[in-house]
Formats: structure tokens, C-alpha cells, sequence
């Protein structure tokens, strides 16, 4: 091993137990540090309304509680914008020293974050410095997370066994879908076990302080993880990164996953408030729709994981952006219908929620299979970053500013379909053994 090669040699004997063990320890490192970002991810958009009031008040301008919600939005979407960056930065750091130091440090900068977050005082205490801080912070999350990706997800694919890529790189998607539940959840239970002003005086805070135990659990699993063994050189012959054929994969990658960054956004993390502002719908409800529709995620990732790696990613894949297409406005018209029932509402949301998985499952191990290992926590992390940045992280903003400026409430399902259906052609062009090739 030397300092241009980071990687371990592939060892020449080895027992199949003791593969397995380390493919597990690999799996396990490279899936919690996911949690912990994805939980205070989706604790930050169920509480989005709580942040807006005690972060983005209404001033002496005369901010209304819209412009509030929509500056609460532009901190979220800001975290995202700093992505790209954090990939571009982490993402060499993985391909060039290794994927096990730069995954200890990206989920310590993310818990010390999040911790901060819930120890800021309000714009009430320290007045309009207080908005600042909560942007600067979510800076940090945002640098963090566009590292979290790239390594995590090679380190799974890397170590995945024959014939299971997808399934292994569904489990990074499955513990997005874990924090996000985590978070709505924890928002959920908070806002049914506290009265209104307490909640609002100081319960929000307690969702991100959680972070720093499973923080503490993520970074003692990531120091125990050993590097992934270098491929065989047959393997990874022939392989040429240069920089335009990586700004091309980059791009494709973008084109094949902007629908399922702006469907997830949409349906798992700005839904709640789109209930309350839009709908009226109280803050328990909102939370116990949030709840519902992250089940349905969860619930479809690892099967739809698996499935890819039988019969390919692009059939799946394409499944669920079509099925976006053709049913978000009917399941928002549920929503917003006075005489559905509860069980009519739960389903459309777990519904919702299940499409998003059909992407989310292959979607990792087809990002990792689109680059050679030399670039790969690089590329994939790039192209995954700046979708996000685009379609996820300004969901929020462009649906809340949409829906006050032009008064139609089915916006939430136009931005979803719309993103989807772009996306089509781009998982048109994926081949369809493609899954079943061994990694560059």
C-alpha cells in the first residue's frame, strides 16, 4: 500500500465466514452514520413551522408566518447547496486516503451540527443574530452530508457480495428511511406528549441533542471498519476517469435521480407543513401523515434492492417514476378531499411513500456502478449532491413560495410528476446487465 493507493491488497485467502463478517461490519459502519444525518434531516422539516417561529419571527418589516416558513425553508435548502461542496471535498479525500477516514469525520462534523443546533438560543434571546447561526450550522450538516454519501455507499457496494450490490446499497437508502421515521417520529411523540407553548419554549430542541448518543454509536462503528481490499487489476483495467467523461457521468447520474430527490422531498419531508399551511391541518396530524408516508419508504426499499439485483435496476426504477407520474395528483386529491376517510388518507400517504422506495432501493448501486473505483466516492457523491441541492433542497422553498403566489394547492404534485417525468429518459439509457457486472 502506498500513498497513491490507499487500499489494501485483496487478500488471496480467505475463509467465506470471514468475508461475510466483515461485508456485515462494512454494511453496519457505512449505514448509521445515514441515520444520524436523515434523522436530524427529518426532524428539521417536521418542525420546520416550530424553527420559523423562534428563528425567522416576523420583524418590524412585517414578515408574515409565510415568509417565515419560506426563510425556514431557504436555511434547509441552504444545507443542501453546501453538498456539492462536501462531496467535491470528501469525496477526494475517500478516493485518495481512504473510505474509513473520511466517513469518521463527515459524521462527527454532523453530529457536532446538530448538537449545536439544539443548544442555539432564539431569535427572542439573542435577537437577528440567531438565524444567522442556525444557517451557519446547517452550512456544516450540509458540507457533512455531501461526503456521507459517496463513502458510505461505495464502502457497502464495495464489499457487497456477488449478485447483492443492490441490496447492499439499498440499506443506505433503508437507513435514510430509518432516520427520517426516527425524526418524524421523535417530532411526532413530542408534539403529542407536550403542550403548544412548551414545545415551541424549548421540546424542539430535543430531537437534535438526541444526536449526540447516536452519533457516538456511528463513530465507534466507523473506527472498527476496516478498507475495502483493492479489485483484482483485471477488474479495473481499461477504466479511464478523465475529467469530461466524469462530468458526464455526473450529469447522467443527476438525470437518473432527479426524481427520486424531488418525489422523496416532497412526500417525506415537506408534507407536514404543506398539511398545516396549506391544508389546515393540526401539527399532530401533519406529523402522523409524515410518519405514515416514511413507513411506505421504508417498507419498499429493501425489497426493491433486491429485486434489481434479479431482474436490473432500470425496470424497477422506472416502475416507481411512473408511478409518480400517473398518481401524485390523484393521491394529493385524496389528501385534500373533506370526505375521504383517515384510512383513505393513510393509504395515499404510505402509497406515496412506497413509490419513492422503488427509487431509492437500486438507486445507490446504480450510482456506484456508473464509475470506477478510483473516482467513484467522488462521482457518485457529486452527482447525488447536486441532485439533491436542486430538486430536494429548494422543495421546500419552491412549493410553499408557488403555492402562496399562485394559490393552487396541487403544486406539491406537479413538482414530484414533473421531475419524475423527466427523469424517465435518463433511466431508459441504463443497461440492463448492468447489475450483474463486477465494479470497475
Amino acid at each position: 500500500m502506498t500513498a497513491s493507493d490507499p487500499y489494501p491488497p485483496a487478500p488471496t485467502v480467505r475463509t467465506a465466514a470471514a468475508r461475510r463478517g466483515t461485508a456485515r461490519r462494512a454494511l453496519l459502519a457505512g449505514s448509521v452514520g445515514n441515520l444520524v444525518e436523515w434523522y436530524e434531516f427529518g426532524a428539521y422539516g417536521c418542525l420546520a413551522t416550530v424553527i420559523a417561529a423562534n428563528f425567522f419571527t416576523p420583524g418590524a418589516s412585517g414578515t408574515g408566518g409565510a415568509e417565515a416558513l419560506v426563510a425556514t425553508y431557504a436555511s434547509f435548502a441552504l444545507a443542501f447547496f453546501f453538498r456539492p461542496v462536501g462531496a467535491l471535498l470528501f469525496g477526494r479525500l475517500g478516493d485518495r486516503l481512504g473510505r474509513r477516514p473520511t466517513l469518521i469525520a463527515v459524521v462527527g462534523l454532523m453530529t457536532l451540527a446538530t448538537v449545536m443546533i439544539g443548544l442555539l438560543p432564539t431569535r427572542e434571546t439573542i435577537g437577528a443574530a440567531a438565524p444567522w447561526l442556525l444557517t451557519l450550522l446547517r452550512a456544516l450538516q450540509g458540507l457533512s452530508a455531501g461526503g456521507e454519501f459517496g463513502g458510505a455507499v461505495s464502502l457497502m457496494t464495495e464489499y457487497a457480495p456477488v449478485g447483492r450490490r443492490g441490496l447492499y446499497g439499498a440499506w443506505q437508502s433503508f437507513t435514510v428511511a430509518l432516520g427520517l421515521l426516527t425524526g418524524a417520529g421523535t417530532a411526532a411523540s413530542l408534539a403529542a406528549a407536550l403542550p403548544a407553548e412548551a414545545l415551541h419554549a424549548w421540546g424542539w430542541r430535543i430531537p437534535f441533542l438526541l444526536a449526540l448518543p447516536l452519533g457516538a454509536v456511528a463513530l465507534w462503528l466507523r473506527t472498527a471498519v476496516e478498507e475495502p481490499p483493492a479489485a483484482p487489476p483485471a477488474a479495473g483495467a481499461g477504466t479511464p476517469a478523465g475529467a469530461a467523461e466524469l462530468a458526464r457521468a455526473v450529469v447522467l447520474g443527476i438525470g437518473r435521480i432527479m426524481g427520486w430527490s424531488a418525489a422523496g422531498y416532497t412526500f417525506l419531508v415537506v408534507l407536514p407543513s404543506y398539511l398545516q399551511a396549506t391544508l389546515g391541518a393540526s401539527l399532530r396530524e401533519a406529523l402522523l401523515a409524515a410518519a405514515l408516508a416514511n413507513a411506505g419508504f421504508a417498507a419498499s426499499i429493501l425489497p426493491a434492492g433486491a429485486l434489481s439485483d434479479r431482474i436490473g435496476r432500470r425496470p424497477v426504477m422506472l416502475c416507481g417514476a411512473l408511478g409518480v407520474v400517473l398518481l401524485a395528483l390523484p393521491l394529493l386529491h385524496v389528501l385534500q378531499s373533506p370526505d375521504a376517510s383517515p384510512w383513505a388518507r393513510g393509504g395515499s400517504v404510505l402509497l406515496a411513500g412506497a413509490l419513492v422506495g422503488l427509487l431509492a432501493g437500486p438507486g445507490p448501486a446504480m450510482l456506484a456502478e456508473m464509475f470506477p473505483r478510483r473516482v467513484r466516492c467522488t462521482g457518485l457523491g457529486l452527482a447525488y449532491a447536486l441532485a439533491n441541492a436542486v430538486f430536494s433542497g429548494c422543495a421546500g422553498l419552491v412549493i410553499t413560495a408557488l403555492i402562496a403566489g399562485t394559490g393552487d394547492t396541487a403544486v406539491p404534485a406537479y413538482y414530484a410528476a414533473g421531475a419524475c417525468a423527466l427523469s424517465c429518459p435518463a433511466l431508459l439509457s441504463l443497461r440492463g446487465r448492468d447489475h450483474r457486472e463486477p465494479l470497475r
